[in-house]
């Protein structure tokens, strides 16, 4: 999928971070000084940019296109307004260290949660999510693929999804989601759940699925990975993990804050019939709360 123009800051930072495995060595040197200090890139020239990287200045304006900008006073504009614009931020954004209070844990928790949930929806391809959201409503069929915590993720939009009469299945077991995906065909849709967007097992499914003829959509941090490469639509998040956190809370937000959309965006499409279908789900239930 071809990579779209970012004109707000935020935005292309967030999409940088997203793009940072799919970068060259050289270019991700760049890219390490601009995520370091937004507000100090934003004040170099190019020359001293390249400097700074240990790289060209050629490599700079190719990390330029690489974000979808023109070149590289595009790219000062935009970390200056990064440096000045946004929501502040009062809480350390660095790793957890063994010198944290408690305090401090639950500040760079918070902080890292909240910040994946903003920044997924500033950045979230809203023509791939409602393009997504129509393939899902009129589909036959919907089987979603995750591993691992992705697992989590696909069984939240599976049970949403089927409280509103989609016919929808979550597999996490690799040979039960080649089994399923090979079944899939047109009119089908095939969902892939990967933080990374490498993990082998989502990929193999997603691809087998697509190449039965069934619509496929990626929910991944990493826009530029192969399990995008295999997705008809992808629906970007904007988690970012640390080396403690791997798999942590701030990534399955940002996934869950997608599926949210995603369902909601799907109920719009006959909203009367989801409303119905929800009321008598919820009415199936009641009887299974414990009263006071």
């Amino acid at each position: 999928m071809a990579s779209q123009p970012l004109d707000g800051a935020p935005s292309l930072l967030v999409r940088l971070r997203g793009v940072r495995p799919s970068l060259s060595p050289a270019e991700d040197r760049v890219a390490e000084q601009v995520l370091a200090d937004p507000r100090a890139a934003a004040g170099l020239t190019i020359s001293e940019l390249a400097v700074a990287a240990s790289t060209s200045e050629t490599t700079v304006l190719r990390f330029c296109k690489r974000l979808g900008l023109r070149g590289y006073p595009q790219l000062r504009i935009a970390l200056a307004e990064a440096s000045t614009g946004g929501r502040p931020t009062t809480a350390p954004t660095s790793d957890i260290s063994d010198e944290d209070s408690v305090d401090d844990v639950i500040a760079k928790v918070a902080h890292a949660d909240a910040s994946a949930v903003d920044e997924t929806a500033q950045t979230i391809d809203r023509e791939a999510l409602t393009a997504a959201a129509e393939a899902i409503a009129r589909a036959t069929r919907v089987d979603v693929y995750g591993i691992g915590a992705s697992a989590l993720v696909g069984m939240d939009l599976q049970q949403k999804l089927h409280r509103i009469g989609s016919m929808v299945f979550c597999w996490n077991d690799p040979h039960i989601a080649l089994t399923s995906a090979t079944l899939l065909g047109p009119g089908d849709v095939a969902i892939g759940v990967s933080h990374s967007g490498t993990t082998t097992e989502t990929v193999e499914a997603l691809e087998l699925a697509r190449s039965r003829g069934a619509t496929t959509v990626a929910i991944t941090n990493f826009p530029v990975s192969r399990l995008a490469e295999v997705a008809d639509h992808v629906l970007a998040t904007a988690a970012r993990e640390s080396s403690l956190r791997s798999g942590a809370t701030a990534s399955r937000i940002a996934a869950l804050t997608v599926v949210d959309c995603l369902y909601i965006t799907v109920a719009q499409r006959d909203l009367a019939r989801a409303r119905s279908a929800v009321e008598q789900t919820r009415r199936a239930v009641a009887g299974h709360h414990v009263r006071y």
